[in-house]
């Protein structure tokens, strides 16, 4: 019976709690979908003992392509950290404060851009444009239906995430205008909007803390602006092969793309499985 609890304790010691960004990461740009590589590495992983969990800057309205792993996923981190959960146990929810959504609303109606609105169950878009379901819809393969939901008036709901489609000049400017956000980006049309208390880093220590796993047995995987501070943060940083030069610098190892069996490649170098 020792000898039992001995090996088990060593195989608890020896399991990573392994951290997935989507798009660019788990989900083929090309394909829309997960590789059948990923789809099996994940599998045995998690039989190996290590824990899955999603750190995606989608919220959880628009996690549509996942269902070949949604059995494998321990936990979640949403809306680039600000709403995060394991099962039905909330890990964190940071809104955005309403002045600075009335700045960013009122900013894009002057000069005339969309913004995504993200709450925990509520999502829509202000300033409707085409561009939203040409870049959404066509581009990373949301539910038409969902993008196509306009917001025409002030929210009463918490605002998570604001993706406003914007370029980095104005960006920048936009963030001039508030104190208590941060921004990240992971596409040149675009940006992803939260709470300073808001990112994936955060939520990581967040989800260690809630789970009972040690930063040092964590390995996180991204491809984008959103995923430095998780990867900066985790035990292991992976940086997809497709990633962008500002995460690969930053990361611990650099593996193949996500359509040439990037995931299976990098759980293979570190033997996990």
């Amino acid at each position: 019976m020792a000898m039992n609890v001995l090996l088990i304790n060593c195989l608890k010691m020896n399991s990573y709690a392994l951290f997935f960004d989507i798009d660019g990461t788990l989900v083929s740009f090309a394909t829309h979908s997960i590789p059948v590589s990923t789809v099996n590495a994940l599998e045995q992983a998690k039989a190996n003992g290590h824990r899955i969990y999603i750190a995606t800057g989608r919220p959880m309205a628009i996690v549509n392509n996942l269902s070949p792993i949604e059995h494998l996923v321990d936990g979640y981190i949403t809306t680039n950290g600000a709403y995060c959960f394991v099962g039905n146990d909330l890990v964190c929810l940071n809104p955005i404060l309403r002045s600075e959504v009335d700045t960013i609303f009122n900013d894009a109606l002057e000069n005339d851009y969309p913004v995504i609105v993200s709450g925990v169950n509520d999502f829509g878009v202000w300033n409707q444009k085409p561009i939203v379901e040409e870049l959404f819809v066509e581009g990373l393969g949301v539910d038409a239906s969902t993008m196509l939901h306009t917001i025409n008036s002030p929210v009463d709901w918490d605002v998570l995430e604001l993706t406003p489609f914007i370029g980095l000049e104005s960006e920048c400017r936009l963030m001039g205008l508030m104190s208590e956000c941060q921004s990240a980006r992971w596409h040149p049309l675009f940006c992803d909007i939260t709470s300073k208390r808001a990112d994936k880093g955060q939520a990581l220590l967040r989800m260690a803390c809630h789970e009972g796993f040690s930063i040092e047995q964590t390995m996180a995987f991204g491809d984008g602006g959103n995923d430095i501070s998780i990867i900066m943060r985790s035990g292991i940083g992976v940086a997809m092969g497709n990633a962008n030069k500002e995460l690969k610098e930053v990361a611990d190892f650099i593996t193949k793309d996500v359509d040439n069996d990037g995931i299976a490649h990098a759980l293979t170098y570190y033997e996990l499985i």
